[in-house]
């Protein structure tokens, strides 16, 4: 089911502190979004006001054309998937997830079980007493087999080991080919996350820094290695963000949309051509003092 998701000029505040500042945002169709800042950004509140649940300072969200808050019916098509304190939560898991099928309307039970045989979760155990791992295999499993149209992991699976977190991120990109749909994805873990976004989304400060398609983010950068001398002379008048000196060679990171002439010349000059990772363009997009409004 195609959603269509505007946020239009939404602020929320607390006190005088604005955690998100007249932001303007689309998300309308079903890719799978990173959404990534720094610290202090404004990325959980917004997914908690995607989530419903409150309601923002300024402006509005909508689905569909429809005001979100207090709309059940909306409300239903999402599901927000953070780390929960289960400490007071005796049931054992199986009784956990047929609670929440009763109120998930696109919950798939037979994922549900594959997904628990996959990150080996104990049915018969209580969920105040699983491993802190287990605890996010179980938000995560809930989140994937809930399907609901608009999927939100918010840092959910910090608490996985890294062999586990990889059957995450493959379960993500299997199923979401087989039934796609918005899914969001907010991290800290870009570099290694990177591979699972069809666009990203940067927050800072509460603003919007940029929404772009991954691969069109990262044609705006360039790594140049070669010898040191061959290297400075081709990037002198570009934008360097980070430069890597061994010896004789150099490595600098530059922010620029090389043309073809460019890499050419590059090839003659004996220069080496390599991408920058979406983690080196976030640091730098998110440098302070480099975004006074939103874009």
């Amino acid at each position: 089911m195609r959603t269509d998701v505007v946020f239009d000029r939404v602020t929320m505040k607390y006190g005088k502190f604005k955690a998100v500042d007249s932001l303007s945002l689309q998300l309308n169709e079903e890719k799978i979004y990173g959404l990534i800042g720094r610290n202090g950004a404004g990325k959980t509140t917004l997914l908690s006001l995607l989530a419903s649940f409150s309601e923002p300072t300024e402006g509005t969200i909508e689905i569909n054309g429809e005001t979100l808050f207090e709309n059940a019916d909306l409300m239903q098509q999402v599901t927000f998937v953070y780390e929960k304190d289960y400490q007071e939560n005796t049931e054992k898991v199986k009784a956990h997830l047929e609670e929440v099928e009763a109120y998930k309307p696109n919950y798939d039970a037979n994922f549900a079980m594959e997904l628990i045989k996959a990150f080996n979760l104990p049915l018969t155990k209580p969920v105040n007493q699983l491993s802190k791992g287990m605890m996010s295999a179980l938000n995560v499993i809930i989140g994937l087999a809930s399907r609901s149209p608009i999927t939100i992991f918010d840092e959910a699976y910090s608490g996985m080991d890294a062999p586990t977190r990889e059957i995450f991120y493959q379960k993500v990109i299997e199923d979401h080919a087989l039934h796609p749909r918005t899914i969001i994805l907010s991290t800290h873990l870009v570099s290694e996350m990177d591979y699972l976004f069809d666009e990203v989304v940067i927050l800072h400060k509460g603003k919007l820094v940029l929404k772009e398609p991954v691969d069109v983010l990262l044609e705006r950068g360039a790594s140049v290695t070669g010898a040191a001398e061959n290297v400075d002379r081709f990037v002198q008048e570009m934008k360097k963000i980070n430069t890597q000196k061994l010896g004789g060679t150099k490595s600098v990171m530059v922010i620029e949309q090389l043309t073809e002439e460019q890499r050419l010349q590059a090839v003659q000059s004996g220069l080496d051509i390599g991408p920058v990772s979406l983690q080196d363009l976030f640091i730098h997009l998110t440098k302070e003092g480099d975004h006074d409004e939103q874009k």
